[in-house]
């Protein structure tokens, strides 16, 4: 009975030891196998990276590109640059043309042929495909100093993309480099005289400027404002290229009344970003006026053949400035003559009236009738013209000759009649 008993003892010992060695075994299949899982892992890593690197070692089907993707720009300025197009493939494509990302207050489009575009046909040659698009940008005045990035996205019709990145460094323009001046900005002159001046408008600015132009000239002046280069034309604003100039003449008319004295016209040219002006001085020295008349008010006197007849002249200046070289002079039918008592008056005071008397001597052989004989007053600022009328007579001597041959005739005949009326 003993010896049964340990028999059954012992045989849960043995399967206890069974189970041992099988644990022990299962651990060293797994050690054993790790570096082959490892091995087997590393290599789908391999395959997988390579995979990857193949991908991405692969040319995109199109390219967009320009010469100078990195400029320096000015607050205002337009830039355009021309973008090149690649197809890798060799084969044509429609590419659709969008601005990704733009700084505010910026503006860019796509242009082709001067005409805003948003996609392009490339044929797959490089050649053909440059320069086929331009893109404008323009930067807005007042943007401040610091660097911009603008980036463009071209897409295929096959869903392929590219980018352009245009990097822009912006330094804020110099105000106070445009200028508005004339040559000579101060003139004198008198009343009834036009003023020209010839002004130049420089825009110094990396844009094309409107300018409008205006006056405050004094009530009753008149200012006209041309281009040098179209006279005929009067303007109230003018276009101005970038960095260029354009010469206007500037026309100042005072009315007949204005007084003796200096007196200044503003003149301004306005942009949408400037204001430019300038001062006009005129210096009014006087005004000269003068006028010719008779004592009696009458323009018309009789005169005879070959005698002379004088008519009393009146001169007056009209004017508030002394007068000097006051001269007469005439127009007189062919063979007249014409004479004055004083044909020069050195000085006649403003406001004041000289009598001239004027001897006019028809010809000897002047039929009678009437004609017509100019006298003018003439200085170097003014003058006056007046036109007579004189009627030429049949001189009274001859009217008696006549009267005297009649009566004679009458008693030759009378007596003629008495000597043979008694026959």
């Amino acid at each position: 009975m003993k010896c049964e008993r340990n028999v059954y003892q012992a045989a849960p010992t043995k399967k206890k030891m069974f189970r041992v060695w099988s644990v022990l075994l299962a651990v060293g299949v797994l050690v054993t196998s790790m570096p082959v899982l490892a091995a087997e892992e590393d290599e789908e890593t391999t395959r997988t990276a390579a995979v990857s690197s193949s991908a991405t070692s692969v040319s995109t089907e199109i390219e967009m590109n320009t010469d100078y993707p990195g400029m320096s720009a000015t607050a205002g300025d337009t830039l355009s640059y021309s973008l090149d197009f690649v197809s890798a493939d060799g084969a044509g494509h429609d590419i659709t043309l969008t601005t990704e990302s733009l700084p505010d207050g910026w503006e860019g489009y796509f242009k082709g042929s001067s005409t805003e575009i948003s996609s392009v046909h490339i044929t797959g040659n490089a050649s053909d495909d440059s320069g086929l698009v331009t893109y404008s940008l323009s930067i807005p005045d007042d943007e401040e100093d610091g660097e911009y990035e603008v980036v463009l996205l071209a897409t295929s019709d096959t869903g392929d993309t590219d980018t352009l990145t245009l990097t822009l460094n912006v330094a804020a323009e110099v105000r106070g480099e445009s200028s508005f001046t004339s040559e000579y900005p101060e003139q004198q002159g008198a009343t009834g005289t036009s003023f020209s001046f010839d002004a130049t408008l420089v825009n110094n600015r990396t844009t094309a400027q409107t300018y409008s132009l205006s006056t405050q000239a004094p009530t009753g002046w008149t200012v006209t404002i041309v281009p040098s280069d179209d006279t005929s034309t009067a303007v109230a604003s003018i276009d101005v290229e970038a960095e260029s100039s354009q010469g206007l003449t500037i026309t100042v008319t005072p009315p007949e009344t204005v007084e003796q004295g200096d007196y200044t016209i503003p003149v301004t040219a306005s942009s949408a970003n400037e204001t430019l002006s300038m001062e006009l001085s005129i210096n009014i020295t006087g005004t000269y006026d003068i006028s010719l008349s008779t004592s009696d008010g009458l323009l018309s006197f009789d005169a005879y053949e070959n005698k002379a007849s004088s008519v009393t002249l009146v001169i007056t200046n009209n004017g508030n400035v002394d007068l000097t070289d006051v001269t007469l002079s005439s127009s007189a039918p062919t063979d007249w003559e014409v004479t004055f008592s004083e044909s020069t008056i050195e000085t006649l005071e403003a406001g004041s009236s000289a009598e001239v008397t004027a001897y006019v001597t028809p010809c000897e052989d002047s039929i009678t009738g009437d004609y017509e004989t100019d006298i003018t007053v003439s200085t170097s600022e003014t003058s006056d013209t007046v036109a007579f009328r004189v009627s030429v007579k049949t001189s009274s001597t001859w009217g008696f000759v006549a009267i005297g041959i009649i009566v004679l005739l009458v008693i030759v005949l009378g007596l003629i009649f008495r000597k043979f009326g008694r026959r």
